[in-house]
């Protein structure tokens, strides 16, 4: 069974997967809105990981001021 360690690493490499793909689409001549949505994507895989970190349980939403809610009450 994965720790919770194992889990928001898993959570981190797939949000540093986002954030390569949306500097090298900004790096370019765009889409600049695919870079945007990587960009939330990361984010939202962040927030995600430090939640599964702290053993809370990690929602299936896209909702980053939700996450970022349920973040706060942690720290």
């Amino acid at each position: 069974m994965k720790d919770k360690g194992d889990l928001a690493r898993g959570w981190i490499r797939k949000a540093e997967s986002d954030l390569a793909d949306a500097r090298r689409t900004v790096a370019s001549e765009g889409p600049y809105d695919t870079a945007c949505f990587h960009c939330q994507q990361a984010v939202e895989k962040y927030l995600k990981a430090f939640l599964a970190y702290h053993e809370e349980p990690v929602p299936h939403t896209h909702d980053l001021e939700e996450l970022a809610r349920l973040c706060s009450r942690v720290d």
